[in-house]
């Protein structure tokens, strides 16, 4: 339903988004995950039209955005981060207006404003003006905004902001029902909102994208922490020579303990052979712990691939150990 390739968005010099690919199959929630300024909404905006795109390929529907775009508003339900309502406009009245442009017949458009009023709890306010609303109740209505005229895609950015827990609680199952017969990618920062409700995530940081992985897949993958007194080198060695270690991660030492991350095929549990093998080298073993890969440690994992300071340099970029160029003779002239 959601087809992106090698999407590209600079605002001047600088790239917002860095020729990002995914897409999202009928019927999936999918969580849409980065942290502030990794480009969610900057996307979700070339997705619903609202933005054009640099370079690269995005489709709704089967309809390319650029070029199909009305196409691709009628089938998507959108709530944008900060909701734009018309302050003098009452609750009922704006769901009403909201639905005669986007072609509902009257009948079908009273019998879903009732719905969508219902399912948002917003009865007891609909004759409120938007304009006195708080801003959990102003999300309350752009939700049933988007949802209004039953659009095969709903895109939801931070539809949670503002909510009290129970409020949230209740958004949340709303979304997870709106499942089975929309297809949904959901924008927000609360980790356990995604674990909730969604079934797969998407993970971008830094405007390129680290991770595009169901959630049941991330949380059969399982670690094993170990420190370890000993060579650092030579635990590692003693560890990757293991039937079922996947991979060995030094992260850090202290007072000459080395710790150790321990990624391990599905679901196997490797903690003896790992004792045995420390021991037989005489290495003092102080830590051992089989822990599950959590959506969690997925995020941080993606945020420390991308971060920048951790990149090589480019060629030719100056370090505190590479001297200054000399200054031309025109240019020491001049100055």
């Amino acid at each position: 339903m959601i087809e992106v390739k090698n999407l590209i968005k600079y605002f001047g010099p600088v790239m917002a988004v860095d020729r990002i690919s995914f897409d999202v199959g009928r019927g999936e929630i999918v969580g849409f995950l980065g942290p502030i300024g990794a480009g969610k909404t900057t996307t979700m905006r070339i997705l619903t039209g609202y933005l054009p795109a640099t370079s690269g390929i995005a489709k709704v529907a089967g309809h390319d955005v650029m070029h199909e775009s009305t196409q691709v508003r009628q089938n998507i339900g959108y709530l944008p981060e900060s909701v734009p309502l018309y302050p003098e406009m009452r609750v009922e009245e704006y769901v009403h207006f909201r639905a005669k442009l986007k072609g509902m017949s009257r009948v079908e458009r009273n019998r879903r404003v009732e719905y969508c009023l219902d399912r948002c709890r917003l009865i007891t306010v609909r004759r409120r003006l938007l304009g006195t609303l708080s801003k959990g109740y102003r999300q309350r209505v752009g939700l049933a905004d988007a949802m209004i005229a039953s659009p095969p895609i709903l895109i939801l950015d931070e539809p949670t902001a503002g909510l009290d827990p129970l409020q949230i609680r209740e958004t949340l199952a709303l979304i997870k029902e709106l499942g089975d017969k929309h297809t949904v990618l959901l924008s927000t920062h609360i980790l356990s909102e995604v674990e909730a409700i969604c079934e797969r995530v998407i993970i971008i940081a830094n405007g390129r994208l680290g991770l595009s992985q169901r959630l049941d897949e991330i949380e059969s993958e399982s670690m094993v922490l170990v420190e370890a007194r000993g060579p650092a080198d030579g635990v590692t060695n003693v560890l990757q020579g293991i039937k079922g270690i996947v991979s060995v991660q030094t992260k850090g030492a202290d007072d000459g303990v080395t710790r150790f991350e321990v990624r391990t095929e599905e679901q196997k549990d490797v903690r003896e052979e790992v004792s045995q093998g420390i021991a037989s080298k005489g290495w003092t073993l102080r830590r051992l712990e089989r822990k599950t890969r959590r959506l969690e440690d997925a995020f941080f994992d993606v945020l420390r691939a991308q971060d920048p300071l951790k990149q090589p340099p480019p060629p030719g970029a100056r370090t505190e150990s590479t001297p200054p160029a000399p200054t031309p003779p025109s240019e020491a002239i001049t100055k």
